[in-house]
Formats: C-alpha cells, sequence, structure tokens
C-alpha cells in the first residue's frame, strides 16, 4: 500500500499542489518550503488518531490564515490522496470504493465503465478527501474524511472512518513530538499504537491499574498532615453546605481516568549509573540522549512493522543527533519494514540511500507548490554516481544554491581560495559553504550546460566557471545558469599560473623541494633561483597536470599572502559571488556605481 498521489488545495503554506510519490521518497528543499506540510496534509487524511484531536485544525492551517472570502463563505482545505498497491484484504474491505491508477501515467483511469483494468500499469486503488472549513454557526472549525467514489444520489459520499483509516496503517513521525511521547501511552504515541494492535492487551492495562491506584495510600501518614488538612478543609466546608454524604478527603497520584493516567504513565529506563545503596539508577525516557531516543523510536517502528505487515511510514529528519552510519541504519530499517517510506531530510549521508528518482525536490511560488524528482544529473553515469559523486550530487540537492566547475582541479580550488580570502577580508568574501553553496565537477565544459539546466529547473540558484569557450557554447551556458563567470584563457592551470605572483610560484617549488615532496624523476629539473619565470611555470604546469586530483592548484593558491599575490579573475569572481549572496553597502561617494570591471565578468 502506498500513497501514490497527493493534492492539496489551502493548506498552511500551500494555495495548490500536486505532487506524484513513488513506494519510497525522501522530500527535499528549502527550510519552510513545504515539506512538513506535505505530511501533515497526509496525516490528516489518513492518520487514524489526527481527527480526535480538538481543534481539527485552526486559523493557521488556511493558506495566508484566510478562512472565509471577502463575501463571507467558508473557504474549504481539501487534501485528497490517492492510494494503491492494495492488498487483497483491503481490496476486499474497500471493493465498494475502489477506483483505478495506471502507474505508467500517473492518473486515474476514467469511467464508468472503467477500460484497460487488465493492464499490466493498472492498479486497483482507493481515492480519499479531507475537507476542513469554518463553521459560523458554531463558530468552530470542523474536518471530515470522505470516499471520493461512489457518489450517492443526494450527491453525498460515504465517510472514510477512523476504522477505515486503521487498515490503511499510515503513521506519521515528526521531529520534535516523536521522541517525547514515543514510550508514553498518550494517544496515537508508539507505544499505544503497538498496545492497540495486540487485541484487548490495552483494555487489560487500564482495568488492573485503575484497581491497583484505587488501593494506593498517598500520604496518609498522619505526621505529614495533608490528609487532616483536607477534613478541616471539607469540615469547613460542609458549615456552609451541610451535606450527610462524603467521606474523609484522600489523595490520590492521578484524577483515576484513563486520560489522566494516560499522560501521567511513564517508563524508566536505566542510565547506566548506579546509586550509593547498590540499586541500578532508572531515569524517565525524555532523559535519555536524542541519539538513543531515536533508537528507541526505530526499536518501536520495526515492532509496528511487523505487527501491521502494511504499513505507511512518514518520518521527518532521521538523521536529528545522529551519526551517518546510524542514519543509514534507520532509514534502511524503516524501509525494508514498510509499504512505503516518506522522509523529509537535510542530510546527504539520507540522500545517499536513495536512488536519484527517489529523491523528490520541492519549490513553491506564490503557493503554488511544484515536486519533481531529481533523477541523474546530465552526463553521470549510474555507476559513477555510486561510487564517486553520490554524495556530492546529494549535497547540491539540499542547497539553495550551486557552483558548477569544470574539472577536479577547481573542485579543489575554489572553496579552498575562499575560506582563505575570507580570512583575509571578511567584508568581502565569505566561505562558498557559510553562504550554502556546494561545487560540483562537471568533468568537461561540455557538461556544464546542462548541469547548470538540471539545478535550474530544481529550483536552485546556479554559478559556473570555466575556461574560455567558443561564442556557441558561452551563449548556452549563459542561457542556463545565473551566473556565468568565463576565464580569459583556456585551461584552469594557466590561470593560476600565470596569474599568481612570481614570488608565490618559487616560493611553492622551494617548499615542495625542502620537504622531499619533488618527484624523483624530476629532479633534474627542479628550478632554481636562476631561473626565468617561464621555466618556473613551465615545469609547475607539468605538476599541477600530475597532481590534479590531490589539491595541488589550491595547495599553490593557498600559499598567497595577500589578495594582490592571486590571478585578478579568481579574486574577482568570487567578490561577485559573495555579493550576490551579502550585498556590499555602496560607498555614499559611489552610490549607483558598479564596478565596470566586475560587471564585464558577470555578463562573460
Amino acid at each position: 500500500m502506498r500513497v501514490a498521489r497527493l493534492k492539496i488545495e489551502n493548506f498552511r503554506g500551500i494555495k495548490i499542489a500536486d505532487v506524484l510519490l513513488p513506494k519510497h521518497a525522501v522530500i527535499v528543499g528549502d527550510n519552510n518550503i513545504g515539506k512538513s506540510t506535505l505530511l501533515e496534509a497526509i496525516d490528516l487524511v489518513l492518520g487514524p488518531e489526527r481527527l480526535s484531536r480538538r481543534p481539527v485544525i485552526d486559523e493557521h492551517d488556511f493558506y495566508a490564515g484566510e478562512y472565509v472570502d471577502p463575501q463571507g463563505k467558508p473557504i474549504n482545505i481539501t487534501i485528497e490522496a490517492v492510494i494503491t498497491d492494495l492488498n487483497l484484504d483491503q481490496e476486499m474491505r474497500f471493493r465498494d470504493h475502489i477506483e483505478w491508477w495506471n502507474n505508467a501515467t500517473g492518473d486515474l483511469l476514467e469511467g464508468p465503465p472503467v477500460e484497460g483494468t487488465d493492464a499490466q500499469q493498472v492498479k486497483p486503488c482507493l481515492r480519499v478527501i479531507f475537507v476542513g472549513s469554518y463553521d459560523a454557526d458554531e463558530d468552530d472549525f470542523t474536518g471530515t474524511t470522505y470516499f471520493c467514489s461512489p457518489m450517492k444520489q443526494d450527491g453525498s459520499f460515504d465517510f472514510f472512518r477512523t476504522a477505515d483509516k486503521r487498515v490503511c496503517g499510515f503513521l506519521y513521525l515528526r521531529t520534535v513530538r516523536t521522541g517525547s511521547r514515543a514510550l508514553s501511552l498518550e494517544r496515537g504515541s508508539l507505544l499505544d499504537i503497538i498496545l492497540r494492535l495486540q487485541d484487548d492487551k490495552n483494555f487489560r492495562i487500564w482495568e488492573g491499574l485503575l484497581v491497583e491506584l484505587r488501593q494506593l495510600q498517598v500520604a496518609a501518614d498522619p505526621a505529614i498532615g495533608i490528609n487532616e488538612i483536607l477534613s478541616k478543609v471539607q469540615t469547613s466546608i460542609r458549615g456552609y453546605m451541610p451535606s450527610d454524604d462524603g467521606s474523609d478527603p484522600q489523595m490520590r497520584v492521578t484524577q483515576l481516568t484513563r486520560e489522566s493516567l494516560r499522560k501521567a504513565l511513564t517508563v524508566f529506563m536505566a542510565t547506566g549509573a548506579q546509586r550509593s545503596d547498590g540499586e541500578a539508577h532508572a531515569a524517565p525516557f525524555q532523559s535519555q540522549g536524542t541519539g538513543t531516543i531515536n533508537m528507541m523510536v526505530l526499536a518501536l517502528l520495526s515492532l509496528i512493522a511487523e505487527l501491521k505487515q502494511n504499513v505507511i511510514f512518514a518520518m521527518e529528519e532521521p538523521e536529528i543527533a545522529i551519526p551517518p552510519h546510524i542514519q543509514k541504519r534507520i532509514i534502511n530499517g524503516v524501509r525494508g519494514k514498510s509499504a512505503q517510506a516518506l522522509f523529509t531530510s537535510h542530510s546527504p549521508y539520507v540522500l545517499e540511500e536513495f536512488e536519484p528518482d527517489q529523491v523528490i525536490v520541492i519549490s513553491r511560488v506564490d503557493g503554488q507548490l511544484s515536486a519533481m524528482p531529481a533523477g541523474l544529473p546530465p552526463g553521470i553515469k549510474a555507476k559513477l554516481y555510486r561510487q564517486d559523486m553520490r554524495l556530492r550530487v546529494c549535497e547540491a540537492l539540499l542547497a539553495r544554491r550551486v557552483l558548477i566547475a569544470e574539472g577536479r582541479t577547481e573542485y579543489d580550488a575554489w572553496p579552498a581560495v575562499a575560506r582563505m580570502l575570507h580570512e583575509q577580508e571578511p567584508e568581502s568574501f565569505m566561505p562558498l559553504e557559510a553562504m550554502g553553496i556546494p561545487i560540483i565537477d562537471a568533468t568537461t565544459d561540455s557538461l556544464i550546460a546542462p548541469m547548470g539546466a538540471y539545478y535550474r529547473r530544481l529550483g536552485k540558484k546556479v554559478y559556473a566557471v570555466f575556461d574560455e569557450q567558443s561564442p556557441e557554447q558561452l551563449e548556452a551556458i549563459r542561457a542556463a545558469v545565473d551566473y556565468p563567470y568565463q576565464a580569459p584563457e583556456k585551461g584552469f592551470e594557466n590561470v593560476v599560473l600565470r596569474g599568481t605572483d612570481e614570488t608565490v610560484l618559487r616560493t611553492y617549488v622551494a617548499s615542495l623541494i625542502e620537504s622531499g615532496a619533488w618527484p624523483s624523476d624530476l629532479k633534474d629539473k627542479a628550478p632554481g633561483s636562476e631561473a626565468t619565470k617561464n621555466e618556473v611555470v613551465e615545469i609547475l604546469s607539468v605538476l599541477l597536470k600530475r597532481w590534479k586530483g590531490d589539491g595541488a592548484a589550491a595547495n599553490l593558491l593557498c600559499s598567497a599572502a595577500a589578495r594582490q599575490h592571486l590571478p585578478e579573475f579568481i579574486v574577482s569572481t568570487l567578490e561577485s559571488i559573495t555579493a550576490t549572496v551579502v550585498p556590499k553597502k555602496p560607498e555614499t561617494d559611489n552610490l549607483g556605481l558598479l564596478d565596470d570591471n566586475l560587471l564585464d565578468l558577470v555578463g562573460a
């Protein structure tokens, strides 16, 4: 069972959305863009405990907070879900409401009569809708879930009740609340869900506990004086309101109702510490470390999956307070035990565990939310992605901006120089990491334009640094990226060696020789103090190409003491990139003027 399609109108920050979901997916996008809203929407339409909360929805659940139109008519929140991959029991239970879903086209088959239901990609499905609105007569907000098919003669639809939702098996784990409620017995907690799945065990817990607590005396010792005080209070009350009924007041641990016990009962767990009397110390599970709590959540999820057999998990940010290898275990553990697993995440280690088509990138403009699978970037084969590019691509998918570099030398050099310049001139330069700009190695200049178009399509601001191009290729890059920066010559190594101050080049050569890092096969070509600059540049060109994947160009550039010793193209480009993220305040005597050289560089 899985949610194949989700349509949303007027819910929180989403005015309208139509999202297709694969069997397993991780949803990524900027903060406050709508990732959690998508999961909350599924919870409203499928969560068995969601509608028991009061209020079901409130003013802030409506888009822009508007729940009536200018004429005073209610504005509805509607959330429609198409659920497919039903098992036989579910098909039998919902047989009067079955429709048909085409996995190939991502749409419902029209009918009646329904044609083509025997096609391989066509599967039975269930379509349900949540409708929430403001009731002016009651001055309250209401919400109800219905089957979308069939329509009855009076134009209404059957209710999709709590018992029906439990058969669908949706479970939503929120980031903040999951840990604090995981081992509580509040309604909808993980432990409560497990007990509900085990027939009558939930009932037996409450009946037995209530009998025990009715007999438990609290602070009954006369030396404490609490019961004496309570008796005096009761006697005083009877002086105003005589009554033959009643008994001596006594203190109890709770109100002795199921609801009060749900909130009061707490699981204690061993902390590893030992008390002075030799007893092992235990503390409430909420006092455990965040990582430990998350591990408990994973264990409980495993139990639920084994009991339900067909469950849809939605989970926010499983990476919180958990190291990367455990993040991977959580993802694979939940995914392996569920019919569908949906995550939101800001961790590249989480994204790594999904195929590119399972990474759903969302964006939102004027309330209209769009979602699309990331897929593989152009020119990157599946094998290369798995072996080398996966983490870098995932980092870029999580970012708002991305910098595309032509090759491995540039990939190493640009971030390193940006960090160095920031240390020297923090008011003019920022590290790429601080600006949220991961760097991607395009491997060749012919892939810069396709990669730029790929990331731009996913809603990213795209920067690109590259060698001198032909007019046609330059035009293609300009059309594909937001900020193109073209070097004044071919070959990044040439930019480095011809633009870097001669003193820096000679100092770098001397450090290689002194440290013993100079290649033995080039020992007779090591330039001495009498060598010309051209000779120094020539031998360093050989070394930079040989050490292409070892960050040699970055090391050379970072040995410079000041910006004036570095190639002007690199310095101006990094200053320009910084200005697009954190614009510099113009000087009062130059207000409204831009450096012509910088303007030419951005347009190049």
